[in-house]
């Protein structure tokens, strides 16, 4: 025990003198194997003594110290194309809101959790979601938040008011008020499921109705499973599936909801999942498309199939 004492402040004084470390550096800085070094780093990590990274270098999390968070950015050579934009856009701007981002980069900000903070914003009885870069202070994330609700949400009336406009906004989004409905809250990274043997799929008794009707959807027109992954009971579904076609079975990325009316944020977060599997993608569901996913559906995403069950 005292040994392992010993060792765990060996580990922490490395890390304050090397800066964010991989665990294959601990074990060869402790003279171990990989995997009591990995050990010793869960114990170190559980008494919040280090931190973990997000972000990974050759498949490893880093390790560091509370206030080493700018060392970081020499490791996001690991990042893919749309991370790296994210990353550059989110740097620059400080602040980004999520509805104002295209569909790959909002995905891509949801990855880069090292680097981008999410804030729920309350405003005018609408909640935001808002993307703070991670060095910035909230004081100042708190600032530029306001001046966007104010450049968007204000009237062209305000101009001839006699009122200035900076008072008025200051009478609308108080900072007393931003303060307490702006709140840090880590959002869940999206999961991503390995693909599996193909095999025939027998439903349970208790299984929910939507998923007894898209095993019907599926035997009916041949779809042969490869993977999946239930993110709500009786609500949504993810798919890695064969598609049988006049050339042979292709895969694709299928993506069924439960829900009365499929939106275009519906069909744009699934055509963002099919391009980072590199897969064409199969929309299914209970409801129907509205008006805005139809016009979108023919214009812009043009490797997206909708079939209604």
């Amino acid at each position: 025990m005292e040994k392992s004492l010993e060792l765990r402040e060996r580990i922490v004084d490395f890390v304050k003198t090397k800066g964010p470390v991989l665990p294959v550096q601990i074990s060869k800085e402790i003279g171990s194997d990989i995997l009591m070094a990995s050990a010793h780093l869960a114990e170190l990590t559980a008494s919040k003594r280090l931190k973990i990274s997000t972000i990974k270098v050759g498949g490893s999390p880093l390790y560091y110290l509370q206030g080493q968070e700018p060392m970081l950015q020499k490791f996001i050579g690991s990042m893919n194309d749309k991370e790296k934009k994210a990353f550059d856009l989110l740097q620059q701007s400080k602040v980004l809101r999520d509805s104002e981002q295209e569909p790959v980069i909002r995905v891509a900000l949801r990855e880069i959790k090292d680097f981008a903070i999410p804030l729920n914003v309350n405003y005018n009885d609408i909640r935001e979601i808002f993307w703070k870069w991670y060095l910035t202070g909230n004081d100042e994330a708190e600032q530029l938040i306001k001046s966007k609700l104010d450049i968007i949400e204000k009237p062209i009336e305000k101009k001839i008011e006699e009122k200035p406009i900076e008072k008025k906004a200051e009478q609308i989004v108080q900072k007393k008020d931003v303060q307490q409905r702006i709140e840090e809250k880590p959002i869940e990274k999206q999961k991503v499921t390995k693909e599996k043997p193909a095999k025939k799929y027998k439903p349970r008794e208790n299984e929910d109705i939507f998923l007894k009707d898209i095993m019907k959807f599926f035997e009916k027109n041949k779809i042969n499973i490869l993977s999946s992954e239930i993110l709500k009971r009786n609500s949504e579904i993810d798919f890695i599936v064969e598609i049988p076609s006049v050339v042979g079975t292709l895969q694709y990325y299928c993506k069924a909801k439960n829900k009365k009316r499929i939106n275009d944020s519906d069909l744009s977060n699934a055509y963002v999942k099919g391009q980072f599997r590199k897969l064409p993608v199969l929309v299914i569901s209970s409801g129907e498309l509205s008006a805005k996913a139809q016009e979108v559906l023919a214009k812009e995403l043009n490797n997206i199939t909708f079939k209604k069950i």
